[in-house]
């Protein structure tokens, strides 16, 4: 697969507790990606953050679960993106979707 020098960077702002059909939307998200051939999709854990209901989400460490920010990042063109989209808009209910150009230096795989 050959990323163009031209393409986009789709970004997904979810909370680590955000569920879809009983799934973490995280793996799901992930899983659909993949599903349709998308260049890769990176799950960033976050360790502090707050969304449009203000509500700080943060780590401590005698805590075993938390609702922690989850960003999932997927590049690749905008046409292969736009597969996804649909599926985005029925299963992130709560959350922040951003879509971007970048400049891809270097794409390699074996």
């Amino acid at each position: 697969m050959k990323l163009s020098e031209k393409s986009m960077l789709l970004r997904i702002f979810i909370g680590e507790s955000d569920k879809y059909k009983g799934k973490p939307l995280y793996e799901v998200i992930v899983q659909k990606a993949r599903e349709l051939h998308l260049a890769g999709a990176t799950v960033i854990r976050g360790f502090l953050g707050y969304g449009a209901d203000s509500r700080m989400h943060k780590a401590k460490l005698l805590d075993l679960s938390e609702d922690l920010p989850i960003i999932i990042e997927i590049v690749d063109s905008q046409e292969k993106l736009d597969m996804l989209l649909p599926f985005l808009d029925e299963s992130v209910t709560e959350g922040l979707i951003t879509l971007e150009e970048v400049k891809v230096i270097k794409y390699r795989h074996s």
